[in-house]
């Protein structure tokens, strides 16, 4: 425990209970306050603290890596100027970012070298699949500065996605932060942190990943590629929506899959397709926007139902964008949606949480989500509407 919690972490995994519970086990041991790793383990913890005029409360964890490169695309995507200052310097930041600790996942991967990004600022031992994906989709659209610039972020391209390739599982999924560890009596361990001790493949990471290839010109034919669109097949819903393990929830799961599989070259007028894109349709509000709530982990029946969020309406936006006809009623609606909502400011309000910590057990609020998203799903019906599926990459595998 003590070896995971110094220089290069914000605490342990850099995240509330681990955190927590490493105070309370180095006080039971008997501590004493002034020891340096118990200080440190304190003043992580704090960091976590937000004490506003509304109230005291506890973040979980901290999301600035994953905000950051949400930011990136959706800026690059709307047309700011990628040379920009601003995304200078925050492309610069990711860069420097970048894990190369092999950390605990060389238990399940014995991938040769460590590479790819953490959600925290400081995580250096669990760096994440998800992650990793958002960034090198944020990097592929930036232009290197300086001299050098070129082949230095080549590589590290190169390297990351390597990396991320090498978490691909039996069943042709992708979990967010290890490999192949699906062994469910482990659940039924008392001590089981929040009964998630597993890290399960999902359809949202393996799609997020097929989108990444997509857009960086990977073998669409590739055994890896084939593996995983199986697995997509597999794990839709008979409705056609997928289960959304990373944010609330069919919405999330649907668009993710969605836009995957139009970045890999699928034929999006197939029937297990077209099934997604009817069932999305289905579930628009009357106001023309679409929302779902944290319940649905707990009741599946109440899927696609709830009020209209910008983040969850984005999703959907973006989901059938990829799915094809920008002229429908639906996408048409959803568009007026988020353009009839927006502040004066250029913000949208969002009090619902729309992200999830532990199926049934937490969920977390991205208080950027509000306006990245709906960001990014305008500027992707603009360029889809003008015969740009997705701005040019710096990065071609081909």
């Amino acid at each position: 425990m003590t070896e995971r919690m110094g220089e290069g972490s914000d605490g342990l995994a850099a995240v509330f209970p681990a955190m927590l519970n490493s105070i309370i086990a180095l006080k039971a041991l008997g501590c004493p306050a002034d020891d340096p790793l118990l200080k440190k383990a304190v003043r992580d913890f704090e960091e976590l603290f937000v004490d506003d005029p509304q109230d005291f409360r506890i973040q979980p964890c901290l999301s600035p890596i994953w905000d950051t490169a949400i930011n990136l695309i959706a800026m690059t995507e709307s047309g700011f100027d990628p040379s920009h200052k601003a995304i200078q310097r925050a492309t610069n930041w990711l860069k420097e970012k970048e894990v190369r600790v092999p950390g605990d996942w060389r238990r399940k991967n014995p991938h040769h070298e460590a590479s790819g990004w953490a959600f925290e600022f400081n995580n250096v031992f669990y760096p994440d699949t998800d992650d990793t994906a958002m960034v090198l989709m944020a990097l592929r659209l930036v232009k290197p500065d300086g001299p050098g610039a070129d082949r230095e972020l080549e590589e590290l391209f190169r390297r990351a996605l390597d990396w991320l390739l090498s978490f691909q599982c039996r069943d042709g999924g992708w979990a967010a932060f290890d490999k192949d560890v699906t062994k469910r009596w482990l659940e039924d361990v008392p001590f089981a942190d929040h009964n998630a001790i597993l890290d399960p493949t999902c359809s949202d990471l393996t799609g997020r990943t097929l989108e990444l290839l997509g857009y960086i010109g990977f073998d669409r034919d590739a055994p890896c590629v084939q593996r995983a669109i199986e697995y997509l097949k597999e794990t839709q819903e008979e409705d056609g929506s997928w289960y959304g393990r990373w944010g609330v929830n069919y919405i999330y799961g649907t668009w993710q899959v969605l836009r995957g599989l139009r970045a890999i070259g699928q034929d999006m007028k197939q029937d297990w397709l077209v099934r997604a894109r009817e069932w999305l349709e289905s579930c628009q509000n009357e106001d023309g926007g679409w929302g779902e709530t944290c319940a649905t982990y707990d009741d599946p029946l109440l899927k696609g139902k709830g009020p209209s969020t910008a983040s969850q309406t984005a999703w959907a936006v973006m989901g059938l964008c990829a799915a094809g006809n920008l002229e429908s009623r639906a996408v048409q609606r959803g568009v007026n949606f988020l353009l009839n909502t927006q502040n004066r400011d250029g913000s949208w309000t969002e009090p619902e949480t729309t992200g999830t910590g532990f199926p049934k057990v937490f969920y977390l609020k991205y208080d950027m989500y509000r306006n990245n998203f709906p960001l990014l799903a305008l500027a992707t019906y603009a360029n889809y509407r003008d015969g740009i599926f997705h701005q040019p990459s710096f990065y071609r595998c081909d």
